[in-house]
């Protein structure tokens, strides 16, 4: 009858989970601390080895070594031996290879190596450092899987392997990712701890000062490596490194700074070129995920890619378009591709026997107990050779200083048993001895060779005295390692690839977008758009200008304003609520298309328009003054509008029927200038209006003469500017601001311009300069215009024509474009 044993399923779950687990975790997937090899790696490089596949000697095919892993050491999978040794070939994966291979081992773009009976491999120099006095009994062997051979848990290393060439795995509930490092810096720790073993893992960091990786790149930030170094964990985000090129017309291209602000014309082109690529990201792909990012159109700029790389390394090139900004296009590629990466480090490996997470420190004082014990174990191995050498020769010396016995008692025996034996009767020799001589050639019976053996005698004396002052001396193991490990040092240390930054920006939505001036344009009807200020062009006096954007009969134009792409825009409701955007976030458009509705941009509420807009750069320094349509001015600090709700605050407190009409920046010692629909005007001091807070009234600004006048716009004035008045008809005039004497606020004003039914009322009075330039707005065109082809005229004339409409067609706005300035404030009314 067979055994049936009834088992709760839960426990053999649990217990038959909890093998698996530890099996994978120990004889798989995470690295011994004291050699950095993972199982199947050490058991690659051990058959390597005992195949005689040594640096220098000849190569080996792959299909042989694999074959030799699996029979003797490894029993799963070939592909998966196969993948292991490709990986211990490359490059671009071990910052110190310890395999040399010869044929097609695959690329940093992910081709796949070629099948193992086309590549050959042998060990490189390196790497036999790790099996350095193995057959010395300086590592524990153990059976194999069939208990056919023996094969070592743990390589006798003299390099710091896990740390120099890193490693990543992913065990049961937990995973390792440990980078690699340069072989000098690890070194220089080491000899620093050996030396100083209360040394902490910050002040080791003085030594290492971050990951090396092979494929070079940029380290952006101290934080991460600081992290990693003290706790095991940390976040190291490394980036490409890159180069921008100008190439001027018929001259050679040349390396520029990224922040270089030269100039060189319209025929000057540059290019970014990719030198070197974050670790592990495969380039192949990346050259694919930047051209698919060009045609979607997610990143504009770039009109042609080309991989240039070849093996003298990486070359990526990217042509750009002139006259584009290299660090915008570099900001968008690090921000949507894999030219920035983040590595998540994680220093875990197995410590007797079990998985423990490292800092630095830990890492590299385990790897020196590792090398005290094998240096010990190498020395009491040497020191027992030599001691039955000693005695060996301590037997041949009694040999030849009694030469003629000796071979007469050999000569006199029956056999060699009786030799020996009568050998031992007569001189104090031991069965080795007594055999050594035995087995001694006759040469050695020579003058020469018996001199030599009694100086060999004396030799191995001296040499044991070292070896055991070895083992009884803590400074002498020490030393002994450190001009190990500084010999390693001379032999394989290089320059350090990748670069450390300290300082890491962090990429916000503004360093994604490219600072540009653009005009924004807000319609009667709530549509609102950017177009580059280069779209439109300026025009002469009295020209047809350019159409803005096809509108239905029912719209127009009702504020357009310049600034930049990176300002800050003020939309102010006739309600008296203000809103923030800024310009990016504004929908670009063309100089034809209608634009995007503002109510899909702003939480408007319902009866609620925008009627004024104002682009800011800053938000701290400065007053806003504010203008109703009553007449009604406030003054307010700017400041108390730095934090403006996504869903808007409250800007002034209107009356019933009242409307907020215009908005202005000042320093808080301007000159202000109210303008009327009727044709009136009031020059004052700001200095009349206190400053009040967001939600006050104001007080009265202008009176009105007559019943249906109302304020249609209010600018700041200075001395020796003129104020352009423009009416419905496209009538308009600059009168000098000094014919518009200066009053208290609250009157009635003076006269501003000669109104008729030829004219129609007021649209605007803006102040100009002789420099500036003017846009100006009906409900189908626009016409930018300078103001120095406009004549000056007094205050009680009615003006030429600026701008020729059709009969049924009005001027609904008009804006100022403030020449050389970073500010371009324009507010319209219609």
């Amino acid at each position: 009858m067979p055994n049936v044993l009834k088992v709760s399923i839960e426990e053999e779950m649990k217990t038959s989970y909890l093998d698996y687990a530890m099996s994978v975790i120990i004889g798989r997937a995470l690295p011994d601390v004291r050699d950095g090899l993972k199982p199947v790696q050490r058991r690659i490089l051990y058959a390597m080895f005992r195949e005689g596949l040594l640096a220098g000697k000849k190569y080996s095919k792959c299909a042989g070594v694999v074959g030799e892993v699996l029979k003797k050491y490894h029993p799963h999978g070939d592909q998966a031996v196969y993948d292991a040794l490709v990986r211990l070939a490359q490059d671009f994966n071990m910052r110190y290879p310890l395999i040399d291979g010869q044929g097609n081992f695959g690329s940093i773009d992910g081709d796949p190596p070629a099948a193992y009976r086309y590549t050959e491999a042998r060990l490189t120099k390196i790497a036999e450092e790790l099996l350095q006095d193995i057959d010395k009994e300086t590592v524990p062997f153990v059976p194999n899987f069939d208990a056919t051979t023996q094969e070592p848990l743990v390589l006798p290393t003299r390099i710091p392997n896990l740390l120099i060439n890193g490693s990543s795995g992913i065990a049961v509930g937990m995973a390792t990712n440990i980078p690699p490092h340069n072989l000098n810096e690890i070194i220089d720790a080491l000899v620093k701890l050996l030396e100083e073993p209360e040394t902490s893992a910050e002040e080791l960091m003085h030594f290492v000062k971050g990951p090396d990786f092979p494929t070079g790149g940029i380290i952006y930030g101290l934080e991460g490596i600081k992290e990693f170094y003290l706790t095991g964990k940390g976040l190291i985000k490394v980036r490409a490194k890159v180069k921008i090129e100008r190439e001027a017309k018929g001259k050679k291209a040349r390396e520029i700074s990224l922040f270089e602000q030269e100039q060189e014309g319209k025929s000057a082109k540059e290019r970014i070129v990719i030198t070197e690529i974050p670790y592990q990201v495969n380039k192949a792909r990346l050259i694919e995920k930047i051209a698919e990012l060009v045609r979607e159109k997610k990143i504009e700029g770039i009109t042609e890619i080309r991989d240039e790389s070849n093996r003298e390394g990486i070359r990526v090139v990217l042509e750009l378009k002139r006259g584009e900004m290299p660090q915008v296009i570099l900001n968008n590629l690090y921000k949507h591709t894999q030219m920035e990466t983040t590595f998540g480090a994680i220093m875990l490996a197995i410590v007797d026997g079990q998985p423990k997470i490292l800092n630095l420190k830990d890492s590299l004082w385990e790897f020196l107990k590792h090398r005290k014990d094998v240096v010990l174990k190498r020395t009491a191995f040497d020191l027992k050779k030599a001691e039955h050498q000693a005695h060996i020769l301590l037997g041949l010396k009694i040999a030849v200083e009694n030469l003629d016995e000796v071979i007469s008692i050999i000569r006199k025996s029956k056999n060699p048993e009786e030799a020996k034996a009568r050998l031992m009767s007569r001189f104090p020799l031991t069965e080795i001895q007594a055999q050594a001589i035995l087995d001694m050639r006759l040469q050695r019976l020579t003058g020469l060779e018996r001199e030599k053996i009694v100086q060999d005698y004396e030799a191995i004396l001296k040499e044991i005295e070292r070896l055991k002052a070895i083992l009884e001396s803590e400074t002498l193991v020490r030393e002994i390692i450190r001009d190990e490990l500084l010999e390693i040092k001379q032999k394989y240390g290089d320059e350090r690839r990748t670069q450390i930054v300290s300082e890491v920006k962090e990429i916000n939505v503004e360093d994604l977008i490219t600072q540009e001036d653009m005009v924004i344009t807000l319609t009667h009807l709530g549509y609102i758009k950017r177009t580059s200020l280069s779209d439109y062009r300026s025009q002469k006096r009295g020209g047809k200008g350019l159409t803005p954007m096809e509108t239905v009969s029912e719209d127009y134009l009702t504020n357009v304003l310049v600034g930049s792409t990176h300002d800050h825009i003020m939309f102010f409701s006739n309600q008296g609520r203000v809103y923030c955007l800024k310009v990016y976030q504004i929908p670009e458009a063309g100089r034809l298309s209608r634009g995007k509705a503002i109510v899909n941009l702003l939480p408007l509420r319902e009866g609620e328009k925008i009627t004024t807009a104002l682009v800011c750069k800053d938000l701290e320094q400065g007053y806003l003054m504010m203008f109703t349509k009553k007449g009604f001015v406030k003054k307010t600090s700017l400041e108390e509008f730095k934090n403006i709700r996504s869903k808007g605050v409250i800007a002034i407190d209107l009356e019933d029927s009242d409307e907020l009409i215009s908005v202005v920046k000042t320093d808080g010692k301007a000159q202000l200038i109210i303008a009327t629909k009727k044709g009136m005007a009031i020059r004052f001091d700001e200095n009349n209006v206190r400053p009040m807070g967001r939600t006050a009234r104001g007080v009265i600004g202008i009176r009105f003469t007559e019943p249906e006048d109302e304020v249609v716009s209010a600018d700041v004035v200075s001395e020796g500017s003129y104020v352009l008045t423009i009416t419905e008809k496209g009538i308009g005039k600059k009168t000098p601001i000094e014919e518009y004497r200066l009053q208290h606020r609250g009157g009635s004003g003076v006269k501003n311009i000669k109104l008729s039914p030829k004219t129609g009322n007021v649209v605007a009075s803006l102040q100009v300069k002789e420099d500036d330039e003017v846009i100006i707005c009906s409900s189908s065109k626009i016409i930018r215009l300078k103001v120095s082809q406009i004549r000056p005229q007094g205050r009680s004339t009615t003006g030429v024509r600026l701008i020729d409409l059709s009969t049924d067609d009005t001027v609904v706005s008009v804006g100022r474009i403030l020449e050389g300035e970073g500010e371009e404030n324009v507010n319209l009314q219609s």
